[in-house]
């Protein structure tokens, strides 16, 4: 038996007092946010009706490696943080590999996900800029339960707008939500003039993140005490879970492990690149050859079968334009499983290092997906989200391939919440009535059409 723990705790005094700002390590930065009306950069002006001010500054830093977490942000991280990195030894038995298996587990905490680690800087930040509103998007219901969690503790009410398809498979989500005193509306819906656009033209749609997000920012703009809070793609989001890899990287170096390969799942980038973030800055400058693996569902494949141009972050066409991978705004996705990965675009950080050739990206089929996610339940005693299963499919495949070589490497991967709200999922999975959907060229010509003409 190897001298590694199956779990590697860090004491409270290791928990990483900063966040980790990759933008300031890149080379070349990711192209600007464009005002769509001026189709110039984006300044803090324009942002400021949507966004907090703090944040706003955030988003815009790339210089500071370095950004301090508040003190009432560390009490709150203090509550589930630091989280456990775990050798998955029966994993390993399980597939006869000599890989080394590693995963960082954000599932401990009511929201069951990473999602709490931004939404506790955003609502926190909200409030002491004295706003009284907050307003967001969700897919599969992990950001709008963090969220929800964060407003109670820190006082501010808050409206969900909930993907109707996820609403529907998830209404355990939408009750975990109201508990917490959040508001939940299933979108798109008839209460925003944009939901009701998207419904007179589609009246069947399921929806999509990117309709929800033009509902939430809607809303925020009509009140002075609401701002719009995003759970994953913008730069602070990435920001606020490189908490994730700064614990990561202090765990593995507590052991002197050294990963060969680090996977996360793939959605809007936040997660995938707040675990990246301190590990890919040292291979920038190349203290380090380690290979990052993205792993989004085959559904929804923005970075390997998007294109890399300017678009809107929401179907509505409210939001700035963002440089990013991208299968067009007006996709819309089939309702696959995996609701928080079913978003039409790519974090500009992500897609900008991807394209720059630091990692590479695979997309899987949602019954792959679940056929690893049971692998994993039954060998580590924990149900994953449909979500972070996608990477655990490619750590996986990647320690069936180290079988068939014989090399010994340290797999890293981001388990990135539990699967006990996703049942119906499950369900699905076990019957056998799941289907896999992949969208044609025809399917993805339709959202490249709606892409803006500033490419």
């Amino acid at each position: 038996m190897d001298k590694i723990p199956y779990k590697i705790y860090l004491t409270e005094k290791e928990l990483p007092d900063t966040w980790f700002n990759v933008r300031a390590a890149m080379k070349e930065l990711p192209e600007s946010f464009i005002n769509p009306k001026t189709l110039k950069p984006c300044m803090a002006d324009d942002l400021r009706p949507v966004f907090c001010e703090e944040l706003i500054a955030q988003e815009l830093n790339v210089t500071d490696r370095h950004i301090t977490i508040p003190g009432e942000i560390m009490d709150f991280y203090k509550m589930y943080r630091p989280s456990p990195l775990v050798r998955a030894y029966n994993l390993e038995k399980e597939l006869d590999t000599p890989a080394k298996i590693y995963y960082k587990f954000e599932g401990n905490n009511t929201s069951g996900s990473h999602k709490l680690n931004s939404a506790a800087a955003q609502v926190y930040y909200a409030k002491k800029q004295g706003l009284t509103h907050l307003t967001t998007e969700t897919g599969a219901g992990q950001w709008g339960t963090a969220l929800a969690m964060a407003s109670a503790f820190f006082g501010l009410d808050l409206t969900v707008f909930m993907v109707k398809v996820s609403a529907q498979q998830k209404p355990h989500r939408k009750a975990l939500i109201q508990t917490y005193g959040g508001k939940v509306i299933a979108s798109p819906s008839d209460t925003t003039e944009v939901g009701r656009k998207i419904l007179a033209e589609n009246p069947h749609t399921g929806g999509s993140l990117g309709c929800a997000i033009s509902e939430a920012v809607e809303v925020a703009l009509k009140n002075d005490k609401c701002r719009y809070v995003l759970g994953s793609v913008l730069n602070h989001v990435v920001l606020h879970q490189s908490i994730i890899g700064m614990e990561t990287k202090t765990a593995l170096e507590k052991y002197d492990i050294k990963p060969d390969i680090i996977i996360g799942c793939a959605g809007g980038g936040s997660n995938l690149g707040g675990l990246i973030s301190p590990f890919i800055a040292d291979k920038i400058e190349g203290k380090n050859n380690i290979e990052f693996i993205a792993v989004e569902p085959a559904s929804c494949p923005s970075l390997t079968r998007g294109k890399y141009a300017y678009d809107f972050g929401d179907t509505g066409k409210m939001t700035p334009l963002m440089k990013m991978y991208t299968l067009g705004s007006g996709f819309m996705p089939s309702p696959n499983h995996s609701g928080g990965l079913r978003y039409h675009g790519m974090s500009p950080v992500v897609s900008k290092l991807y394209h720059d050739g630091y990692m590479t990206a695979r997309s899987v089929e949602q019954t792959k997906v679940f056929e690893a996610a049971k692998i994993f339940a039954r060998t580590e005693g924990t149900l994953p989200a449909p979500e972070s299963s996608h990477a655990i499919r490619a750590a996986i495949d990647e320690a069936i391939k180290c079988r068939e070589t014989g090399e010994s490497k340290n797999i890293v991967f981001g388990c990135t919440g539990t699967g006990y709200f996703d049942m119906t999922a499950y369900t699905a999975y076990n019957e056998g009535t799941m289907a896999d959907y992949i969208p044609t060229d025809e399917d993805l010509q339709k959202g490249f059409a709606s892409l803006p003409n500033v490419n």
